[in-house]
């Protein structure tokens, strides 16, 4: 064990630390030394979203210590930057998550900051709504989104509702990493800056997603259209069948083996709504009640998956890619043919985010911006362009949307709504979404996508994933798959360059440490690196004419083979 970790153990089993916590020390310098080890060899970083990691004692692990010492880091920043301060605070159903919502409640409050502390489990974006709503200037929520049931999470917000970009991020930063020990927080005082929420904001937070629906009289007319969803454990059966209800969906099946609330989720391994292990109980409620459409929000609610019966009658999960482009085409087709749709009107996509959107875009004369993975970015330029361009929807491939500018993060509650409107306006045409897609695959190409994603777990993981990356940066393959590479994209550089050439262009983003190639024949690889594990995540872009909806199977298994010849080419294994 390195001396600095020997020393961090050290000062908490003589600091000023409970003897729970100093106990837990005890117990794993004699059970297990290696995950004592993992637990203190570094500090937890308080990146740009926030904290996350695995719950436990320890620098390197989300507690009520490592909690609290970002809480006061992000107070005096806030503190630095308001004369008066307001501050709203969400949790979701994790283990810790209200004890933790508590501390940073309580630190708040001791540092003259007036705190929105929410009565009880919220989705995700309803704090960023209530942020905007009560005019904060700032908001925490506790969640590890989809993560497994040994994490939890903190993640900060600024005065638009949206996570903070810089430069506000790193001034954070910088501020938590001046909180050396217990004694630079204050951990209480000045109670009475607390107030409760909940059922008020509640209420506000649904008018606005009724707002959103375009077509109110096709969702009366389909109202009994058949909606199996599942909260998975997880903060959405709070909000999401109220919102069903509010558009008029009155025949809506909860699956009941996963609504309760519970940290522990039982019935998954991920509580993650991308996941078809995930989804399986809602999928099997789905079959056997011969449902239109199964969704799936993930334990913070800010994700969204969605089964659809295939072009075989077959249940299957559509991909993020799908979900967003069947969202954008419905939110842009429906403004139009309601005569809702304004010349200015703006879309926004990430840049691994399905192509097909732009396409789509560009026919309808709407700007389609791309930005950085990641909804504070999205919600950045909405701040960017307010008054000049309308924006009305955004969204990326990792099962989030955006519909409407009154919440500046993903929101899967008023998706899901949304959503099920989409399938009632196809139910109402005699299609499914499935037909619906398939439509568009004709009319703009079939474009398909793929993600793989590469762990290199313990201490070496990060480095390894960094080397990886580095590798592909200074050493860019001359061919993928048999197609020559064309152009590499370098967002840490923010450089497009042309491999014949060598010629360089700006891009006009902010640093992140993200590479793409672009083949001869149109394919896209792009890499990145998690910010928040030792994971590598490869995004897969290809696209060909689909002449007729007949030939949808014999071109699709063309484009599977084609992304696997890919994949083997890279040796991504």
């Amino acid at each position: 064990m390195q001396e600095k970790t020997e020393k961090k153990i050290n000062e908490w089993l003589t600091g000023n630390y409970d003897e729970t916590t100093k106990n837990e020390i005890h117990h794993l310098q004699k059970e297990d030394p290696a995950q004592l080890e993992d637990a203190f060899y570094k500090d937890l970083e308080f990146g740009t979203g926030g904290l996350r990691g695995i719950m436990g004692v320890g620098t390197n692990r989300m507690n009520k210590y490592t909690v609290g010492m970002a809480t006061q880091g992000y107070a005096n920043y806030l503190n630095q930057c308001f004369k008066e301060v307001k501050v709203a605070i969400a949790h979701d159903v994790r283990n810790n998550s209200r004890q933790f919502a508590e501390i940073a409640a309580h630190i708040f409050a001791a540092n003259g900051i007036k705190v929105f502390l929410f009565e009880s489990i919220r989705p995700t974006p309803e704090l960023s709504f209530a942020i905007r709503q009560l005019g904060c200037q700032g908001g925490v929520v506790i969640t590890a989104s989809h993560n497994p049931k040994e994490y939890n999470g903190y993640k900060a917000y600024w005065d638009d509702g949206g996570q903070m970009v810089p430069p506000h991020d790193k001034n954070v930063i910088t501020e938590v990493e001046k909180i050396k020990n217990l004694d630079d927080v204050k951990w209480e005082g000045k109670e009475d800056n607390i107030t409760i929420i909940g059922k008020d904001m509640d209420e506000a937070y649904l008018d606005m997603v009724k707002g959103l629906s375009v077509n109110p009289d096709i969702c009366a007319k389909q109202h009994d259209l058949k909606i199996v969803y599942t909260p998975i454990h997880g903060t959405g059966i709070a909000l999401v069948p109220k919102a069903l209800a509010s558009f008029g969906f009155d025949n809506v099946h909860i699956v009941e083996e996963q609504a309760t609330p519970d940290g522990n989720f039982p019935t998954v391994i991920y509580p993650n709504p991308e996941e078809k292990e995930t989804m399986s109980i809602g999928l099997k409620k789905a079959k056997e009640l011969d449902a239109d459409i199964l969704l799936g929000t993930d334990p913070d609610a800010d994700r969204v998956g969605v089964g659809v019966k295939n072009n075989h009658g077959e249940w299957v999960l559509l991909n993020g890619n799908q979900t967003a482009l069947l969202v954008f085409n419905y939110i842009i087709e429906a403004r139009k043919n309601e005569g809702k749709a304004r010349s200015n009107d703006m879309v926004i996509k990430t840049i691994v985010t399905t192509d097909m959107i732009d396409v789509i875009a560009q026919k309808n004369n709407i700007n389609c911006y791309n930005v950085l993975t990641g909804f504070k970015w999205i919600a950045e330029l909405i701040r960017e362009k307010e008054g000049k361009e309308n924006y009305v929807v955004g969204g990326e491939e990792s099962f989030g949307l955006m519909i409407g500018d009154k919440v500046r993060d993903k929101d899967s509650v008023s998706a899901v709504a949304i959503i099920c409107e989409m399938a009632a306006v196809a139910k109402e045409k005699g299609q499914t979404l499935f037909d619906k897609l398939i439509e568009l695959y004709v009319e703009n190409g079939f474009y398909y996508e793929q993600l793989i994603s590469l762990t290199k777990k313990g201490m070496n993981g990060s480095k390894e994933i960094a080397d990886m990356i580095q590798e592909y940066r200074d050493n860019p393959p001359k061919e993928i798959a048999g197609s020559t590479v064309m152009h590499l994209l370098d967002y840490q550089s923010q450089e497009k360059k042309n491999i014949a050439t060598g010629e360089t262009e700006k891009i006009n983003l902010p640093k992140s440490n993200v590479l793409q190639f672009i083949t001869e024949d149109g394919s896209k690889i792009s890499a990145r690196p998690s910010g928040t594990e030792p994971k590598i995540k490869f995004y897969f872009s290809i696209n060909m004419p689909l002449k007729d909806i007949n030939d949808f199977d014999k071109t699709k298994q063309m484009l599977d083979e084609k992304i696997q010849n890919i994949i083997n080419s890279m040796n991504l294994k």
